[in-house]
């Protein structure tokens, strides 16, 4: 599902060039629940937006979920992200005047052209499924303000689920989350694997490495 090889990823820091992931290879299983480790800096999540195809200034080869990112125009990988593949970051990225149910809708508000848009009575219904699936269908109303961190959360994994992707990738989803709710959202990522959805998860936190089925660690920009 998700086949990275020989990926180099550098930037410019002055007259200092920085190389963020070095020769790096990863097969992630379709259905599988993969995360990888390592400390604040050391590259991870420049890791997933190659996977994601959001940063395409990169070496190497990046085939996920059937496509070859690097052959994508940018229109091709906006389409590719708003159908395949949905986003989990640690920061909820709500909109603080929408209730859960528009804010679940967003994605499928801004479909990139050449991908089909459903009617707002269609997304309001796949919206509804999603939030149902984490738990949230009863608080589809409620505004951002008035959940908790974790139903937040919940919140922003639903809007990750709306396009029903084959793959979801999540960077430190329970950092600013308690220990109960952090576990509803790995328990959340772990029921999504059982259903074929393939997850993978970048993250400081043993508690969401332990659930993992396979943990990586990237170290000096590979992973060992």
């Amino acid at each position: 599902m998700i086949s990275l090889r020989h990926i180099t990823k550098c930037f410019r820091d002055g007259e200092r060039e920085v190389v963020v992931l070095r020769d790096l290879d990863l097969d992630v299983a379709a259905g599988a629940f993969t995360a990888v480790v390592g400390p604040s800096g050391s590259g991870k999540s420049t890791l997933l937006y190659v996977a994601g195809g959001l940063d395409a200034d990169y070496e190497g080869e990046a085939v996920v979920a059937g496509r070859d990112l690097r052959a994508l125009s940018a229109r091709e990988r906006a389409a590719f992200r708003n159908v395949s593949v949905g986003f989990v970051f640690q920061s909820f990225n709500l909109l603080p005047a929408l209730p859960a149910v528009e804010n679940t809708m967003l994605p499928g508000l801004f479909a990139p052209p050449g991908v089909p848009a459903p009617s707002i009575g269609q997304l309001r219904i796949r919206a509804m499924e999603a939030l149902d699936r984490v738990g949230l269908a009863d608080k589809a109303s409620r505004l951002p303000a008035h959940l908790s961190g974790g139903e937040r959360q919940r919140v922003a994994i639903a809007r990750a689920l709306l396009s029903r992707p084959a793959v979801l990738l999540a960077d430190e989803p329970t950092g600013n989350l308690d220990a109960v709710s952090g576990e509803a959202v790995i328990q959340l990522f772990s029921a999504m694997v059982r259903d074929g959805v393939t997850v993978l998860v970048v993250t400081h936190e043993e508690r969401v490495s332990a659930a993992a089925g396979r943990v990586l660690h990237l170290e000096e920009g590979r992973l060992r």
